[in-house]
């Protein structure tokens, strides 16, 4: 039995609290938590659940007193401070927020491997995209085919569902100027974690790329005004963003990965759409064969259903969820997917 501290308890930690309370191989130790009002409060309550007599506190010294082997660690934004204070303290990391191929060359990189090494402690970055739908699961399928040409990974959402009005708005620019999103942080935020993703694949498949990683995006505006919205927006204010991030070989992309963010029923210039497929994750490798597969299922069914819990989040924290035996049984230092055993879920 692997004990588990969960750290934050946002959508992700919350769902990750409950994939730890029903895998068969973990016991939920601890919880860590931002914000005063949580504290002192049952983390099983925290995520839903009845009480599982695990209280949440905000205090750092104590769980690094704990007796733990893994955190799940899901805050926002990492702090590589914290991380490394938790992996000197002896325990595992599984994470969302980074680490899925970073680059050894890296000083803040090579402190963490210290950090592991301290400690005897293993860090893993994991999640869906990335970690998972832009990098694992492409590899995956590659096997299928020779010859590979190009391989693409490419969300499309409808961020209608996206419970976090703060986020969606300050962070994702979703109802600001073209200028103010274009310029604001979701493009810095999500380049690190998809240009780790884009070199995992292009260094494992052998493709003789260029060193930089080409990024382009793109903004779409709301014709008319609306309130009825998880943020309210204005005509001529942001309502769908795409992002891009490509391997070039002599000027032509060999490995892609996408995000497409809409908020469907809302009229865009230039008119974008979701397609006939709606919302989807597309993983294709072209080669001989070409191979493509659609994964559904990750967003909700309907924007109700998604406000109130969003598959994607839950899928995210289950990835993470279920590398934690995989992780405790590895050696010390940042370990990727192509250091560790097939990670799989686990019955009921």
């Amino acid at each position: 039995m692997y004990r588990v501290i969960q750290w934050a308890t946002g959508g992700v930690g919350k769902a990750a609290i409950q994939g730890i309370l029903r895998h068969p191989e973990l016991e939920l130790v601890g919880c860590w938590v931002h914000s005063a009002d949580k504290e002192g409060r049952d983390a099983g309550e925290l995520a839903g659940e009845d009480p599982v007599g695990v209280t949440a506190t905000t205090d750092i010294e104590a769980l690094l007193a704990t007796d733990a082997d893994c955190v799940m660690y899901s805050p926002l934004l990492p702090d590589d401070q914290v991380v490394m204070r938790i992996l000197r303290s002896g325990k595992n990391i599984v994470t969302p927020v980074g680490w899925v191929y970073p680059d050894r060359q890296s000083p803040a990189v090579a402190a963490i491997e210290e950090a592991c090494l301290a400690g005897n402690a293993t860090l893993h970055g994991s999640g869906i995209h990335p970690g998972g739908i832009t990098e694992r699961f492409p590899l995956m399928v590659s096997s299928l085919s020779s010859a590979i040409t190009h391989v693409r990974a490419e969300e499309f959402s409808d961020l209608r569902t996206y419970n976090a009005p703060m986020v969606v708005r300050e962070v994702m620019g979703f109802g600001l100027t073209p200028e103010q999103a274009m310029n604001g942080p979701m493009a810095v935020l999500l380049e690190a974690g998809f240009k780790q993703s884009v070199r995992m694949v292009t260094d494992r498949l052998g493709f003789d790329c260029e060193p930089r990683i080409r990024s382009t995006q793109e903004v779409a505006v709301a014709v008319t005004g609306t309130d009825e919205l998880i943020v309210p927006m204005e005509p001529g204010t942001v309502a769908a963003r795409r992002f891009r991030w490509e391997a070039i070989v002599d000027d032509q992309p060999v490995v892609s990965a996408a995000v497409n963010w809409l908020m469907c029923e809302v009229e865009l210039d230039p008119p974008w759409t979701l397609g006939k497929l709606g919302e989807r994750f597309e993983v294709e490798i072209t080669g001989d064969p070409t191979v493509s597969l659609t994964f559904k299922g990750l967003q909700p069914e309907s924007v109700a259903e998604g406000l109130i819990r969003n598959p994607g989040v839950v899928s995210t924290a289950n990835h993470c969820v279920s590398a934690i035996p995989d992780v405790c049984a590895a050696g010390p230092g940042i370990k990727t997917y192509l250091d560790l055993p097939l990670i799989a879920g686990r019955a009921a």
